[in-house]
């Protein structure tokens, strides 16, 4: 157990996770894109659905994503030892008050965080595999294992790339960061050309379609649609979008590795959350501009698996020079998925070794492999990754996933509303502004209104491209949320039993504070 160093005579108590600190704000920088990324997913499909009216619950929910990022630098900052991210940072934040309800709060988020992320990789792997599919015509034959078609070729390749993907994960943060710095430039590079490419061809925009924030269909932003009220239905998305642009908060899955975290943290999730905002809010809107409303609603005209390429041709025009762009682009693009997914396998293996490092899940997630990662959990990842491929389309993995990643928002922010309101001495390297608080329980209670009355009806209603509800996969996350429980009773009532009654056998007295993982050769 670590102590950090305490002002006015209060301490923040919580284990080491044990990793070895090998990278900088850099490494969680490119690493932590994974979350940019997702607008390769979320862009094209909020507009499809809702034209130039997705623009303002974009832009709202964006900002809420970089507040969190810099929440997130003040709570990593404050327990630099912690890996895996937001979860592992609830646990600590109440155990001295409530030590019980801190111990399942924080198994359970990360939990649930797991849950949120792990389906990003084979999402992005199932939408690379259609750029692909696309860029070098191959068949599009497909079948419907769970009730959505997917093409044979995007499942083959989906778990082709997801097990390739294991390689960097398994050779540690040192070797994954250059893999990662190689991919980001590449991602990085075409989504913000891609943000701003209109303005070298400003013929193709019209800027009326951004007027009133229309829908497709024609409507205006405050009709109803989709058999509910505009309300309704923007809560409803608003479920669908937070799974997305929140995720800019992934960077903070590595600070626990980085030599200078005080430091690191401040600049890597500024970073994220900054440019997260600028390439959420220029993607949408550039489609709007250049597509127009009309032609984002025609299926036969816009299809939103490759939309990337179907914009960069009404940019650019036809032509060979077009044709070689539109290579160069869907090619970064694969790449840009592929980077998301990396860290969808590693963050996410961190967060679980995280919390069976504080002795809540079973201990095979603490082991690090001899490049000091958590290679079990993420070789548990990636065969999960791999059964999620099947459910083939975007909108049925988003409602499953989130799920489990939005409700553990609440104890989050509530835990940096409680640190800084009743624990305002406790040491914090970075300190935002005393109203940084209020604004964490207002995010807090947003989220939990879009968690509560906008999840049921996004997965209740036909609004998807395929026009059937997602509510089957709303349940499933439901059941793989409740999973829970018994990795939990597995490690108290039998692993912990096993090992002394309740002590665990890595947390040795004789090792370093704080050290609690087991290492394999």
């Amino acid at each position: 157990m670590s102590d950090t160093a305490a002002d006015g005579g209060d301490t923040l108590t919580y284990e080491h996770a044990g990793m070895p600190r090998t990278g900088t704000w850099w490494s969680a920088f490119v690493i932590g894109l994974a979350g940019t990324i997702l607008v390769t997913g979320i862009g094209p499909t909020m507009v499809v659905a809702l034209g130039a009216s997705a623009l303002p619950i974009m832009v709202l929910i964006t900002a809420c994503g970089w507040i969190l990022c810099l929440l997130l630098s003040e709570m990593a900052a404050m327990m630099p030892e912690r890996s895996g991210g937001l979860p592992s940072y609830i646990y600590p934040a109440y155990r001295d008050r409530w030590p019980r309800a801190a111990q399942h709060l924080g198994a359970f988020g990360a939990w649930g965080y797991w849950l949120g992320w792990f389906p990003v990789a084979p999402l992005n792997m199932i939408l690379a595999s259609y750029y692909i599919v696309d860029l070098f015509h191959l068949s599009t034959k497909s079948f419907t294992p769970l009730g959505t078609p997917i093409y044979y070729w995007a499942v083959g390749i989906s778990i082709v790339g997801i097990l390739l993907l294991f390689v960097p994960s398994f050779m540690g943060l040192k070797f994954g960061t250059g893999f990662a710095t190689v991919l980001a430039v590449l991602a990085m590079i075409p989504l913000t050309f891609l943000a701003i490419s209109w303005v070298f061809h400003p013929s193709v925009v019209h800027f009326g379609q951004l007027f009133s924030f229309k829908r497709v269909d024609g409507s205006g932003f405050f009709a109803p649609i989709y058999g509910h009220s505009w309300f309704t239905i923007y809560i409803a998305f608003a479920f669908l979008l937070t799974w997305n642009v929140i995720a800019m908060e992934a960077a903070a899955c590595y600070i626990g590795e980085c030599k200078n975290p005080s430091r690191d943290a401040k600049i890597a999730l500024n970073l994220e959350g900054g440019y997260g905002l600028f390439i959420y809010t220029l993607i949408p809107v550039a489609f709007v501009i250049v597509l127009g409303n009309h032609a984002l609603g025609t299926p036969g005209i816009v299809d939103p698996r490759t939309m990337f390429v179907t914009f960069s041709s009404k940019v650019f025009g036809a032509g060979a020079a077009s044709t070689a762009l539109n290579w160069i682009i869907g090619l970064m693009l694969i790449i840009a998925l592929v980077l998301s997914c990396l860290n969808a396998i590693t963050g996410t293996a961190r967060s679980l070794h995280q919390m069976s490092t504080d002795g809540n899940f079973p201990k095979m997630f603490s082991r690090l492999n001899r490049h000091g990662v958590p290679a079990y959990g993420m070789f548990f990842t990636v065969i999960c990754s791999i059964a999620v491929v099947f459910m083939g389309g975007a909108v049925q993995i988003y409602t499953f996933s989130n799920v489990g990643y939005l409700i553990i928002m609440i104890p989050v922010l509530f835990g940096y509303y409680y640190m800084r309101q009743h624990r305002p001495n406790l040491p914090r390297p970075v300190r935002l502004p005393e109203f940084m608080k209020y604004v964490a329980l207002l995010m807090m209670a947003f989220f939990l209104f879009i968690y509560v009355y906008g999840g049921p009806t996004y997965a209740s209603c036909s609004c998807s491209q395929a026009g059937k509800s997602t509510l089957p996969f709303y349940f499933l996350g439901f059941g793989a949320l409740a999973l829970y429980l018994p990795l939990y009773l597995y490690r108290k009532l039998v692993e912990d039993k096993r090992d002394g009654g309740g002590v665990k056998a890595e947390a040795d007295a004789t090792m370093p504070a704080g050290i609690a993982t087991e290492v394999s050769p």
